[in-house]
């Protein structure tokens, strides 16, 4: 009589265990199942890579570009870098008198930029070039050469950007020079200025 008792004690406590135990665990797995759910919400609130590749807009922060300055570290905007640089004075000048090198001066070539780049600087603020940093020939990375000097590559250099893959040259408003296998102007993002010191990139002004 005391033997069934006790296995029937020790059966009642033993599922009393099992009970414990399956409540607990059911209780972690729906805590982490929520967890997880929650994971991708939170992660909703900013712009994921896939995103950003197909074209989100990006802030920019200049307040520490000096003239003569090529922004770094350097954006990226749809997967391509962006080139952001403060232009001195004296560029502004020569943009507008030196150009018969040049094989678009006055960017006609459709799609190179926003209307409201379509000037003699390509850009809303004089002082300040937004370009997409990649040749249009081959879609190297031209490099920035800013001094007005003689180059190898150019005896007559007023001052640009020098594709060393193939040759191609364009000056500090990413026009294309004459007779190099690039066969258009530098591409301008649109972009518009939500304050003095930040530019947002992959919007026009009235679209934001």
């Amino acid at each position: 009589m005391s033997d069934g008792t006790n296995s029937a004690f020790n059966n009642s406590a033993v599922n009393t265990k099992r009970r414990r135990f399956l409540i607990g665990s059911t209780t972690l797995v729906g805590a982490a199942g929520a967890v997880g759910a929650a994971v991708p919400f939170v992660g909703s609130w900013n712009p994921s890579a896939r995103a950003l590749a197909a074209g989100a807009p990006i802030s920019i922060d200049i307040s520490r570009l000096n003239p003569g300055e090529l922004l770094g570290p350097m954006p990226a905007w749809r997967g391509q870098p962006v080139y952001v640089f403060l232009r001195e004075e004296s560029t502004l000048e020569s943009l507008s008198t030196n150009t018969g090198h040049l094989a678009d001066p006055d960017s006609e070539e459709a799609g190179q930029q926003p209307e409201y780049c379509q000037n003699e600087y390509r850009s809303i603020r004089p002082d300040l070039m937004v370009m997409v940093g990649l040749c249009t020939h081959l879609g190297c990375a031209p490099i920035m050469s800013p001094e007005v000097q003689p180059q190898d590559y150019d005896p007559d250099w007023q001052g640009g950007f020098f594709c060393p893959c193939h040759g191609s040259m364009f000056d500090l408003a990413g026009r294309v020079y004459s007779g190099v296998p690039a066969p258009d102007n530098l591409v301008v993002p649109p972009h518009f200025f939500e304050s003095d010191n930040v530019v947002v990139v992959g919007l026009d002004g009235e679209d934001s």
